[in-house]
């Protein structure tokens, strides 16, 4: 973990509203991720013991206590993705509901070189396809499951609810597209 400090400004005539930023770059096998953090927060790491202790100048200023959770978090899911990489699991369920991953499409075009596709076929006349954001990764071990691996946790979890938006699950007979374990309960039928 790298920390880079803001350059000093050479106008101190001129008042600024933005608050110089220190840039925190975290590195693993999988990539490297870079971070903005506020001028009022710090990162001490310790090599040693293989910790980052994030600190604030004023813990009784509540923005500064609400950034420093948030702070921490967003370093821990910088830090797990980079090492380890986060997923996201899509369970179809309905009845002739599938997926698979394709490498072009019919309907869109590419972003990227090289970009797949995620073709959907949810009960609609025609498949829906989704073109993968750079760094998922899709693979489709059974057609009526979707795993999404990637670097990013929030590029990854968008991408997931962006394919849920087609088919969102629904009370009365518990079919759409349920992420990562998600459970919905069931109405009873009304009955006259």
């Amino acid at each position: 973990m790298q920390l880079f400090e803001p350059p000093q400004s050479l106008n101190r005539n001129k008042i600024s509203r933005s608050e110089p930023v220190t840039t925190v770059e975290v590195g693993g096998p999988l990539g490297i991720m870079s971070m903005k953090l506020p001028s009022f927060i710090t990162i001490e790491h310790d090599a040693a013991a293989r910790r980052a202790l994030v600190k604030v100048q004023d813990a009784e200023t509540r923005h500064q206590r609400e950034m420093w959770g948030t702070t921490r978090a967003y370093l821990q899911d910088h830090i797990l993705g980079v090492s380890e990489g986060h997923t996201a699991i899509l369970r179809l369920v309905g009845v002739g509901y599938r997926a698979t991953v394709e490498s072009s499409a019919v309907t869109v075009s590419p972003e990227y070189p090289g970009q797949q596709f995620v073709s959907l076929k949810v009960g609609y006349s025609h498949p829906i396809e989704l073109g993968l954001p750079k760094g998922v990764k899709a693979s489709t071990p059974q057609p009526t499951r979707i795993l999404l691996e990637g670097v990013e946790k929030e590029v990854v979890n968008q991408f997931a609810a962006k394919i849920r938006l087609w088919r969102k699950p629904e009370p009365y007979k518990g079919k759409g597209i349920f992420v990562n374990g998600e459970t919905i309960r069931l109405k009873a039928k009304k009955i006259k």
